[in-house]
């Protein structure tokens, strides 16, 4: 962590600190508590979610301090004795959870949080933001790379949202399986691959399109890509074969029947000798409109607005409640919501990925109170991230996009199904 980040202490509810003082107050503050980070249901139709955002949650939880900035902040929140406990909070705890990319169900425990009621309530609302928000990107990066197949998919959304919420959407995609994103901060933070060449804008900068083709080619070589259809997509192609020659690397479509034109530009490219030019198309995708070009010759797809915006669920309704907590005596107690609708499962959970003797997942299975029994083929899906406060989880985001290639591939075929349905496996609840 770089002691000069700012602090994400205020990057919580209201709520979070008067139940903290008033917790301070009754004596309960300390009481040993186990909160859990949970989807009741994955968005409606969707059958699998991805994981995302763990990475940034640690780097959340290693700045959430509160320094002088901060406490003067809150000095007409909360009373005196909580400014003091305040300054010097320091999350002292231990977190599981399922690894960045993995793939999750109703009711898996994402993260559980073992601490001090006053330490762990305190991180609800900036945990709950970063995973609704990532794990929403990239289970939609997930059905869109799935429907490309082979083909490369470039992040390309950062117009389309918050700039800060950009820049966790291209880190998101990636673990998604995206290949490339436009965002250069997702690049400098991340490490994140990204690519880009030029827009309509620099089309039309130009007296003609050809002088436009010769100054990009000029600048960025042959085998850059040239969007074809500011004007007459035809005499574009030719003109773009003539500029760069037959090694031409791409042209982008970003208009009208996307199919349709991807074959006709095929047929045209093959007949200037170009064959080795590729064709990326743009324009409104998601993962449905990926689906419908697989028997159109693209070789790969630019996605924006649909991306960052979840593809129709924006979030993933998460929710982080207590499971656990002391009792008076000193012992661990189950506590749960019985409210309707709204229930939570009491009991410190663990989990397990039950798999067939091909490796295939059938189950998801819950363990409450104690881990379930493996019955030789299953895989166990918490790993620990904090412990005793200090991280240990943190990884290379190629490890989370490796990782969720290989979860996303033990799935049931029907993972791959574009169309409405129930979640590909079950959750089963075992124990107490």
């Amino acid at each position: 962590m770089n002691s000069a980040s700012p602090s994400t202490a205020l990057l919580t509810d209201h709520y979070e600190l008067t139940m903290l003082q008033a917790a301070l107050r009754a004596g309960t503050a300390r009481r040993r508590s186990v909160f859990e980070l949970f989807p009741r249901r994955l968005p409606e139709g969707r059958r699998y979610g991805v994981v995302a955002g763990v990475g940034r949650a640690l780097d959340a939880l290693e700045r959430f301090r509160f320094d002088d900035e901060v406490l003067e902040a809150l000095r007409d929140v909360v009373d005196r004795p909580t400014l003091d406990w305040l300054a010097s909070y320091r999350f002292s705890g231990d977190i599981w959870g399922y690894a960045e990319g993995e793939t999750y169900f109703p009711y898996s425990p994402l993260l559980t949080v073992e601490a001090p009621f006053a330490e762990a309530v305190l991180l609800e609302t900036v945990l709950l933001s970063i995973y609704n928000h990532d794990s929403a990107i990239a289970s939609a990066a997930s059905r869109m790379t799935s429907a490309a197949g082979d083909r490369p998919c470039i992040e390309m959304g950062s117009r389309r949202t918050h700039e800060e919420a950009a820049v966790a959407a291209a880190r998101a995609a990636y673990v998604g399986g995206f290949a490339t994103s436009s965002n250069l901060a997702a690049r400098q933070r991340y490490g994140v691959p990204t690519a880009g060449t030029s827009a309509h804008s620099f089309t039309l900068l130009h007296d003609s399109e050809e002088q436009a083709f010769r100054a990009q080619v000029d600048s960025l070589g042959k085998g850059t890509t040239l969007l074809v259809d500011t004007y007459d997509i035809a005499e574009a192609v030719r003109l773009g074969v003539e500029v760069a020659g037959p090694s031409l690397g791409a042209v982008r479509l970003d208009s009208g029947d996307l199919g349709a034109l991807a074959h006709q530009v095929r047929a045209q490219l093959d007949s200037l000798g170009a064959t080795g030019t590729r064709i990326i198309v743009t324009s409104d995708l998601d993962e449905f409109a990926i689906a419908s070009l697989a028997a159109a010759p693209v070789d790969g797809y630019g996605v924006g607005t649909e991306l960052v915006t979840g593809s129709g669920h924006p979030t993933c309704g998460f929710v982080y409640k207590l499971v656990a907590r002391e009792d008076d005596t000193g012992a661990m107690v189950s506590v749960a919501k019985k409210s309707q609708d709204k229930i939570s499962i009491g009991g410190r959970k663990y989990a397990l990925r039950r798999r067939d003797r091909h490796g295939v997942a059938e189950a998801e299975v819950i363990g409450i109170g104690t881990p379930p029994v493996d019955d030789g083929d299953d895989r166990s899906l918490l790993v620990p991230l904090v412990r005793r406060g200090a991280v240990v989880g943190r990884e290379l985001l190629d490890d989370a996009r490796a990782r969720h290639e290989r979860s996303r591939a033990e799935l049931p075929i029907a993972a791959q199904q574009m169309s409405r349905g129930e979640p590909v496996i079950d959750t089963q609840h075992v124990g107490a």
